[in-house]
Parts: C-alpha cells; structure tokens; sequence
C-alpha cells in the first residue's frame, strides 16, 4: 500500500509556471506507475499525465502536452508535474494517484488504486 500527499498548488497568473509535488510513504514508490488528474469545479475528473514506474515511459493530455512535464525521483518518493505557460483553463484540484506496475499506465482512472487528496492550482487571467 502507498500513501500520496499533493503539495506545491497555488494561485498564479496565466503564464505563469508551479510545479506539483506528490510525497510517497509505505511501499516502494517504483512498485508504481503514477499519474496526475485534475477536476475543475463541475467538471468530471480528467488525466493529465502518467510516468511508468522507472520513468521511461511518459504520456500527456493534448491540453497539456508540450506546456506539462512529469518526473520521478524514486529514491526520495516523490513524482513532480512541472507546469509552464499556465491558463485560466488549467484553474482545478490536481491529484496523484498511484497504480500496481504489473498493470499499464496510463490515462485510464479505474487502474489507478490509490490516490491523493489533492492540491488546488487557480490560475488567474
């Protein structure tokens, strides 16, 4: 089992640029693909990118790719999302989730076993 915690959210203006940090604890972190989803307020939740469990593999929503990136640091438990050239659109509560390297990784939810509790990004126009 993992637990996640979500840190680095905030408000910027668009343009601007956070990075997202997801804290790991319990098992090994590489035991894991992990990704990161957002949910803005009465929309459904929706990917935004995904790292296989060494990093080699990444994958990104087409409302992100080239402006997001995501990385791992399996020794210290940690996952990033690097966010550049923010917009208003990008304004919601942003969430890792975590699942079992024996299943792919990816953009669909329902393969993701644990989650975070979220960090909410608003970015201002």
């Amino acid at each position: 089992q993992v637990q996640l915690v979500e840190s680095g959210g905030g408000l910027v203006q668009a343009g601007g640029s956070l990075r997202l940090s997801c804290a790991a604890s319990g098992r090994t972190l590489s035991s894991y693909g992990m990704g990161w989803y957002r949910q803005a307020p009465g929309k459904e939740r929706e990917f935004v990118a995904s790292i296989s469990w060494g990093g080699g593999s990444t994958s990104y929503a087409d409302s992100v790719k080239g402006r997001f990136t995501i990385s791992r640091d399996n020794a210290k438990k940690m996952v990033y999302l690097q966010m550049n050239s923010l917009k208003p659109e990008d304004t919601a509560v942003y969430y890792c989730a975590a699942t079992p390297r024996s299943r792919p990784v990816g953009s669909e939810a329902f393969n993701y076993d644990y989650w975070g509790q979220g960090t909410q990004v608003t970015v201002s126009s």
